[in-house]
């Protein structure tokens, strides 16, 4: 361990209760390794792995990190298993857990004499991400206490109860139902268990949010444009954003276009209004969004690239990490920052975006390469043409230790709203010469 770093991985255990300093040091030094500096990867140890108060939280509310929680609601599934840990068999029970906010996963370390039903209290639960989703943990370090049965819904009532808006749905979600409208639709074959297997793919809405879907069961005359009312579908989240699956115990039902119903086709496929970037921040991922800001820095990584022709990853000196040395694919992409006041996002443009933005072809890009002999030449011109300028963007984004992605989709210089920026930084000059 390096003496430097020592003392600030022993503040970060004491900080952090009940993080062993193994782990603590493991994961600073990870950080430290990408260059991250060492006051903001201890910033971003301790929103990791914060201490949550003793109050009691929700399933809407779960995240990675959690520690010494309360939280009630009861057993809807329960079973069984031997693992093998450090090359030891050890007996764990997992299943499925619900409030009224929502249904998760979970994991209980010892048998504590629990069953499918139980209406419980768990003090001293925390969350850990086990499949890209957070989930409940707890043992015999924690104090199950009884509730009232009649404190919750039944373990039928609250397995379909759990209906919400695509917009409300989180990571921790096991098993979601709600009423959507079909956006996108389209039939995939793939090979599962050495058999040809017809999945259908595509995308759902309602007037909160849009959601990628996979079904696995045929979905019959549902087409594009239908209104559905499902329930028991899974939730798979990949990079934090979540997707819905629907299986053999998923039931879809076809509604009549009521005249009620908050959000139409035509308004579900108008580009949402921008976010700001602090609400995005907030989320582990969001699916087709819009954001307004300035590229306040042009990242290392941008400019004319190399792929693979096989796997398409980016390569380095013609190697590819999975294929070896390949005859590399030439392409042109941006990684920017972009920042609106309220926070920061890493923004990925793919080469027609960034041909779009930056205002030249890669075959430009190619030439001046050539011409100036220099592997940094795009790079710098993106910088000095690409810094403070005002974008909007519409994508994906998604969430990790180093922060937030949005991949976009569609990017432009909004030309509408200049005069109203105008006018609210004169009202913010404004103020501050009032102050």
């Amino acid at each position: 361990m390096d003496d430097r770093i020592a003392p600030h991985i022993d503040e970060l255990t004491m900080a952090l209760g009940n993080i062993s300093k193994e782990e603590i040091s493991r994961e600073l030094d990870k950080l430290l390794r990408y260059r991250v500096p060492l006051e903001e990867a201890k910033r971003i140890l301790k929103n990791k792995y914060a201490l949550c108060s003793s109050d009691s939280v929700k399933i809407k509310d779960l995240s990675p990190g959690l520690n010494g929680i309360e939280i009630s609601g009861r057993i809807i599934d329960i079973m069984e298993k031997t693992v093998s840990i450090q090359g030891e068999q050890k007996t764990i029970f997992s299943g499925t857990f619900g409030d009224d906010t929502g249904i998760c996963s979970f994991t209980c370390w010892d048998d504590l004499r629990l069953n499918s039903g139980d209406a419980i209290r768990i003090k001293n639960a925390y969350i850990r991400l086990w499949n890209n989703r957070p989930e409940l943990y707890f043992g015999k370090r924690s104090t199950i206490i009884p509730l009232k049965d009649a404190d919750f819904p039944g373990i039928g009532q609250m397995s379909h109860a759990n209906e919400k808006k695509l917009g409300e749905i989180v990571p921790a979600d096991v098993l979601v139902s709600s009423v959507v409208i079909i956006v996108e639709m389209y039939h995939r074959e793939i090979i599962l268990k050495g058999e040809e297997v017809t999945v259908v793919e595509g995308v759902v809405a309602d007037e909160t949010a849009k959601l990628p879907f996979t079904s696995w069961i045929p979905l019959g005359t549902h087409d594009i444009g239908d209104y559905i009312h499902f329930e028991d579908a899974s939730l798979r989240v990949f990079r934090g954003l979540p997707s819905i699956n629907f299986n053999e115990k998923t039931s879809i039902e076809k509604l009549e276009c009521p005249e009620d119903m908050p959000f139409t086709m035509e308004s579900v496929n108008r580009a949402s209004s921008p976010m700001s970037i602090e609400k995005i921040l907030e989320k582990e991922g969001m699916f087709d969004i819009t954001v307004k800001g300035n590229i306040i820095s042009v990242r290392p990584g941008s400019g004319l690239i190399e792929r693979c022709p096989i796997c398409n990853r980016v390569t380095q000196r013609s190697n590819c990490r999975s294929h070896g040395d390949v005859d590399c694919l030439m392409d042109m992409r941006i990684k920017a920052i972009l920042d609106d006041g309220t926070g920061a996002v890493h923004l990925m443009l793919n080469r027609e975006l960034s041909e779009a933005i930056y205002g030249k072809s890669m075959h430009d890009a190619e030439k001046m390469s050539r011409e100036s002999l220099s592997a940094d030449a795009v790079l710098e011109d993106m910088k000095r043409i690409l810094t403070g300028k005002y974008l909007a963007a519409r994508g994906n984004s998604s969430k990790n230790e180093f922060g937030v992605s949005l991949v976009a989709r569609s990017a432009w210089v909004p030309e509408d709203d200049i005069s109203e920026r105008i006018d609210q930084l004169l009202e913010k000059i404004g103020d501050r010469c009032d102050d």
